[in-house]
């Protein structure tokens, strides 16, 4: 609840910060790469301080017991475990707490001109017209699906590395390699949209980690293949954080140009983006944690059966290649492409 009280505001800022459309996207691009920095710190800071605490066998140490249900060499207590999580947390909580304020006291909001004799929406209003506005449910069901195939992906990534591929020791490293090169890479898409459409974007950006993901689960474990696979996967991770954020804006906008006489409905549009992309994440822990259920996974486990490997190679593989390949054919129908955005763009400033 806290995480969206301070996410849905902070998101819905953009529309608020710049009222031209490459200032809009300019701001977009620099947010999503702080926001993967911030996630690579906090992989950092997580791995380093709990993932010290495992001492389970590597392969070099077990080479024939990797998903032999009979060894459980596990000697960290629970004690000390708990203890790991509190000073991570802890150390999380304070970077969340000053970075917030730092957005309070040192962002400035636009106020609205121009259209002071239009009243507010209601709820009630406000949801009926965002729900009926086609772009934006093309835009957000694409994304709910395409979202919810790097959310599997990403959710059970590193048990894949460490019970499929045997990766023990170097699973937090190749977590932190996905993120760098994610963030790195976010400058890049910038200029590609702008360069090519953002349609275009988004179909050679989500689609890029198809082929790596199948490669990950088709040859034999290696070091080298899997950090390399991690980045190129970065890559297309950095077009899944940044697309969706930088194409709501021209929703909101279009949405604009078909209602000139209606305002306050931009945090409508971005509060309910955010509900599809939790539920999406909700529906990926689900899915997830039942999976590895009925396959014998046991938490705090040293080795998992034969069937655990197996699930995590399809959770991490086919079922989110199925899923990029249904957002992306809805994506197909989303309406506003780089014609009608620059048509937008020059009808907003004429009626400002």
């Amino acid at each position: 609840v806290v995480t969206l009280c301070f996410h849905v505001p902070y998101s819905a800022l953009t529309m608020f910060i710049s009222r031209d459309q490459k200032e809009r996207d300019s701001a977009t691009a620099y947010r999503m790469m702080v926001e993967v920095l911030g996630t690579v710190l906090g992989t950092a800071i997580q791995g380093q301080i709990i993932g010290g605490n495992s001492n389970c066998p590597t392969e070099s140490d077990a080479p024939y017991s990797t998903n032999s249900s009979s060894v459980n060499t596990t000697i960290v207590s629970l004690d000390q475990t708990k203890q790991a999580y509190l000073v991570a947390s802890g150390v999380i909580c304070i970077i969340y707490v000053l970075c917030a304020a730092i957005l309070f006291f040192g962002v400035k909001e636009q106020k609205e001109t121009g259209r002071d004799k239009s009243e507010p929406l209601t709820f009630a209003q406000g949801l009926r017209l965002v729900m009926c506005h086609g772009p934006y449910i093309k835009l957000v069901i694409g994304f709910l699906f395409t979202s919810l195939a790097f959310m599997l992906l990403e959710g059970n990534f590193a048990l894949f590395i460490t019970y499929a591929l045997g990766h023990r020791k170097d699973f937090q490293n190749i977590l932190l390699v996905i993120m760098l090169s994610g963030a790195l890479t976010i400058p890049w898409w910038q200029w590609f949209l702008t360069r090519f459409g953002k349609k275009k974007a988004a179909y050679f950006g989500i689609s890029w980690a198809v082929p790596f993901m199948i490669l990950i689960v088709s040859v034999k474990s290696n070091l080298i293949v899997s950090y390399l696979v991690s980045v190129a996967a970065g890559v297309s991770v950095a077009a899944a954080f940044l697309l969706p954020w930088s194409m709501l804006p021209d929703v909101v906008d279009d949405f604009k140009v078909q209602n000139p006489d209606i305002r306050g409905h931009e945090a409508l549009f971005y509060s309910f983006y955010v509900f599809f992309i939790k539920f999406a994440s909700g529906v990926s822990l689900g899915i997830s944690t039942l999976s590895l259920k009925f396959a014998g996974y046991v938490t705090g486990e040293c080795s998992q059966p034969e069937a655990v490997s197996m699930t995590l190679k399809v959770l991490v593989s086919p079922v989110p290649v199925v899923l990029i390949a249904v957002g992306l054919l809805i994506l197909k129908t989303y309406p506003i492409d780089e014609e009608r955005r620059q048509g937008n763009r020059k009808l907003l400033q004429a009626m400002l």
